[in-house]
């Protein structure tokens, strides 16, 4: 199984030398950055980041650096103030969200479409995330429009109606989640998926631990200040 690396491991293990078609399964979210630098991780995945630039006349090392800057270092610091570990939660999860899940929608339909007749093709996988994209955007703004600015006003006022609702639709994405590794064989792609499907579902794995630290975050840390 294909496991996501760190800014740190790929950096070190010189990122600017290994194949594109590596980088985009290995990466979360690299695909993109492939794309927006027109860069073939696909049928030129064999090309090293630096062969591939060169060709197209960009800077390697400034494609690396948005490579790494896709994923937060391990260990990130939690503020232990109400106000700062709400920030903390739109720019380490909110703001991850909005720019991850497009990409993983782009790269479902794409291998929907291509790999129509493989059996193991996650059928229904694009409306899928489509639906959990939208209802995470909802969710997200409610928290950053109501939520979010009453613990700012209120800091030792008791929010336990409007937290409890939070609580609920928690337990839908975490049933989304469920449903998204069924769609996927638990996320476990086939011997012979390509370098799209491979990375789309590296980008679930991530997406899913993501969720996953995001909803624990909110429900174990922030919201027990408040209740």
């Amino acid at each position: 199984m294909s496991t996501a690396i760190s800014p740190q491991a790929v950096l070190s293990d010189s990122m600017v030398d290994r194949p594109l078609g590596t980088l985009a399964r290995e990466l979360p979210g690299a695909t993109a950055v492939f794309l927006r630098h027109r860069l073939d991780f696909c049928c030129g995945g064999n090309a090293t980041l630096r062969d591939a630039a060169t060709a197209r006349g960009i800077d390697a090392e400034a494609v690396c650096a948005e490579l790494a800057a896709l994923q937060s270092p391990p260990g990130w610091p939690l503020p232990e103030q109400p106000a700062e570990l709400v920030q903390a939660i739109i720019t380490r999860f909110h703001d991850v969200h909005r720019r991850e899940l497009p990409e993983l929608v782009r790269l479902a339909d794409k291998v929907e479409r291509v790999h129509r007749e493989h059996p193991e093709v996650p059928a229904g996988l694009a409306e899928h995330l489509r639906g959990m994209q939208q209802e995470l955007l909802e969710h997200m703004q409610k928290e950053e429009q109501i939520l979010f600015p009453m613990m700012a006003r209120s800091p030792r006022m008791p929010l336990r109606p409007p937290i409890q609702r939070m609580r609920e639709e928690h337990l839908d994405h975490s049933q989304a989640l469920q449903e998204l590794q069924a769609l996927t064989h638990d996320l476990q792609e086939p011997a012979d998926a390509c370098n799209t499907w491979a990375s789309l579902y590296a980008g679930l794995r991530k997406l899913r631990e993501d969720l996953m630290e995001h909803i624990h975050t909110e429900n174990n840390l922030l919201f027990p200040l408040f209740e």
